[in-house]
């Protein structure tokens, strides 16, 4: 009997798994061996795709003539930094004792991928292979993975979709970023006074800078529109009760113009609660006073209560997104600290879309939670669950669905790594604080709320009031983000003024003692932030106007959950964006917004969501053995061919010139440190500085990821 070969993605994985093989025999160069079990490694990608000039010399020099480049066989070479490495893991592969190869890269696309180029450079053939897919690495989750490994084979479909995906970024990346700036890079250099400029185009990110411009420009456009609402105070009538006595239950009232209000619906109003100009506000205060005590009547009352269930589960983007709002870092820094959680044991694989658990991890989520007991800050929570047993039925609610889970599962503590704790920075401590918190408010029941809303009439015009007061904490309890209730909000209930509010019925009168006009104006829209975007790119289907359309790339996002922040992180290094690290804002550089120009003009198809998410849904068609390979690649080509053909024949020079012009007002230039500085930083972005928010968008014309 041969012996088994376990390959991972990492040394520090490959040594999780021999731990949970107990195979502490001899370590070699690169592989750790004992009497049955091997265990290797890879160093993350130890293959990559060719540069061009492998299949042609011409290829080295950038020319329209060479254009498309479209190779019918894609080749492959060794990274130079990691040969040694794969030297070692080739030779393991196709040893002659190996009789069984267990592939242990990470669980998802990108970890099939790095295997299968390693398994193809390598030559290996004649061995069995099988796939372990985990979601932790705890001991008992890769004990498990091994035991219930698959056949390779089974996942030839997502290997297919994951080189799908590189030779599409490849192919677009490589076409489009030299057609580009053959045809338009000379007319950026002039512009900006740089000796040589470069037009990066990438299937996902070009579409990023696209989302990040346009609404750059709808806050520049945006004109702020004034409205005046009018608000009444109201309070009881007097009924031998003190002054001060009635002036701690009063309470303000806004003005709306519902049916049968002399303005309902007339060109004066600001939506139904305001006017557009002060003089009609003036007009309604005036129309209504009258000689003290001016009276309202308490027209209707509703009563109820409203429940809020505890969120879903975090999956990535989610996580990104809260982290970046809560500890203002970017969505890179937060994937590097739940990596290490995931490392070190203490949470599930962190690269998932999915926010549910599965059925058979619901079945055993009691060893979690017995875990988290060991752990202070939530030991509490944890011992709270257990005993009250509902915890028992976790599967059989929205948070456990099979159906929406592709790879893997939600983000949650595994209960396991304690003794890694003392290795994290505060910081990653905190983000496994706000994991935990997540998990265990899932196993609480909702918080309760009592609402109030009173409308309030006098003289056919209503006055509206909503009271919101919390009854049942539930899962706030634990969730560590209870609402806070800011002095004066409609959420403020005195219990007095509940009191009194419950002794309210329709008929009754009540004194409105005085009314005023707030003035108020629209607002722009909001900048994405580092978070926000990563949110905005899971959900770019969302985008789409095309109903038909977006009914059918429904769940797709642009990029997955593993490349999305790197994505992110390339458009601030290549300077189209910049990242403000203390408000996570993110904003287009000069540069990155005059890139947007050459792509808007030329293949505008690449800067748009629909684009973008229907590729990443026929790599998921692929996956899931819907579409053959060919069948994508077939469009890939077409799109390609056409949308080159396309840049080739045109010339956007003058028409760009003059929306490079109408863009740069827009820009202050930075100031000139010298001689050196200023060339650095005309070659790399012609000047570029944060954007004013008050810019006008020019007018719009008839190998990167």
């Amino acid at each position: 009997m041969g012996k088994s070969l376990f390959i991972a993605e990492k040394p520090s994985v490959a040594q999780e798994f021999a731990g949970a093989l107990k195979a502490g025999g001899r370590r070699g160069d690169g592989y750790i061996e004992s009497e049955k079990v091997i265990v290797t490694w890879c160093v993350g990608h130890l293959v990559t795709m060719s540069y061009p000039e492998a299949y042609d010399m011409k290829y080295k020099r950038w020319s329209l003539e060479t254009l498309p480049f479209l190779p019918k066989e894609f080749k492959y070479e060794i990274i130079d930094g990691v040969s040694k490495q794969f030297e070692i893991v080739s030779r393991l592969l196709n040893r002659q004792d190996v009789d069984v190869i267990y592939v242990c890269t990470d669980s998802g696309r990108e970890g099939e991928y790095i295997y299968r180029l390693v398994e193809q450079m390598a030559g290996v053939t004649g061995k069995q292979r099988k796939r372990v897919w985990i979601d932790s690495k705890t001991e008992d989750e890769i004990l498990r993975g091994i035991r219930e490994a698959k056949d390779l084979s089974e996942y030839d479909n997502l290997s297919a979709s994951a080189y799908l995906r590189a030779k599409e970024d490849y192919l677009m990346g490589i076409n489009f970023s030299r057609v580009l700036t053959l045809k338009y890079g000379q007319t950026l250099s002039a512009f900006l006074k740089s000796k040589y400029t470069v037009v990066s185009v990438g299937r996902v990110m070009t579409c990023v800078l696209g989302m990040v411009v346009r609404r750059e420009r709808e806050i520049r456009d945006f004109v702020k529109t004034p409205f005046f609402r009018v608000v009444g105070t109201f309070l009881p009538a007097s009924s031998g009760q003190s002054q001060d006595d009635r002036k701690s239950l009063s309470f303000e009232g806004e003005w709306k113009a519902v049916k049968g209000s002399k303005y309902f619906q007339t060109p004066a109003l600001y939506k139904e609660n305001g006017f557009k100009e002060k003089k009609d506000a003036e007009a309604l205060i005036a129309f209504l006073t009258g000689p003290p005590p001016m009276e309202a009547a308490v027209s209707a009352m509703e009563k109820k209560k409203e429940t809020k269930n505890p969120p879903l589960l975090y999956n990535l983007a989610e996580l990104q997104n809260d982290c970046s709002k809560m500890f203002k870092i970017s969505p890179d820094e937060t994937l590097k600290l739940v990596q290490e959680l995931y490392e070190k044991k203490l949470v599930t694989y962190p690269r998932t879309d999915a926010r549910v658990l599965s059925s058979a991890v619901a079945k055993e989520i009691g060893r979690n939670l017995g875990g988290l007991k060991s752990y202070g800050p939530m030991a509490a929570f944890a011992e709270e669950i257990l005993a009250g047993n509902a915890y028992k039925t976790i599967g059989k609610t929205r948070y456990t669905n099979d159906k929406q889970i592709t790879d893997h599962y939600a983000i949650i503590p595994t209960g396991q790594g304690f003794g890694a704790l003392k290795t994290l920075n505060g910081l990653g401590e905190k983000v496994y604080q706000v994991i935990c918190r997540r998990f265990l408010s899932i196993f609480y029941p909702p918080a309760v709320y009592q609402k109030y809303s009173l409308d309030l009439m006098r003289d056919q015009e209503h006055f509206f009031a909503n009271f919101r007061l919390l009854e049942s904490e539930g899962y706030l309890k634990v969730s560590g983000n209870p609402e806070k209730e800011k002095s004066g909000s409609p959420n403020m209930v005195s219990p007095e003024l509940l009191v009194f509010l419950k002794t309210l019925k329709k008929g009754m009168k009540l004194e409105l003692s005085s009314m005023e006009i707030k003035e108020g104006e629209t607002s722009p829209p909001k900048r994405y932030t580092s978070g926000s975007m990563i949110l905005a790119m899971e959900n770019a289907g969302q985008l789409i106007e095309d109903e038909e359309l977006r009914a059918q790339i429904k769940g797709s996002g642009i990029g997955t959950s593993a490349t999305r922040a790197e994505i992110l992180k390339k458009l601030v290094n290549i300077k189209y964006l910049d990242l403000n690290k203390k408000t996570q804002a993110i904003t287009p550089t000069l540069f990155g917004e005059l890139v947007y120009e050459v792509v808007k003009a030329s293949v505008s198809q690449l800067l748009n969501p629909e684009l973008t998410a229907s590729w990443e849904k026929g790599l998921t068609y692929v996956a899931n053995g819907e579409i053959t390979p060919k069948e994508y690649m077939d469009k890939l080509e077409s799109f390609i061919r056409k949308r080159t053909s396309k840049v080739t024949g045109a010339d956007y020079r003058q028409y760009l010139l003059h929306n490079f012009a109408v863009v740069r007002q827009y820009y202050k230039p930075e100031k000139k440190k010298g001689k050196e500085s200023e060339k650095q930083t005309d070659q790399q972005n012609g000047g570029q500085a944060k954007p004013q928010s008050r810019a006008k968008s020019g007018k719009q014309p008839g190998k990167t990821s």
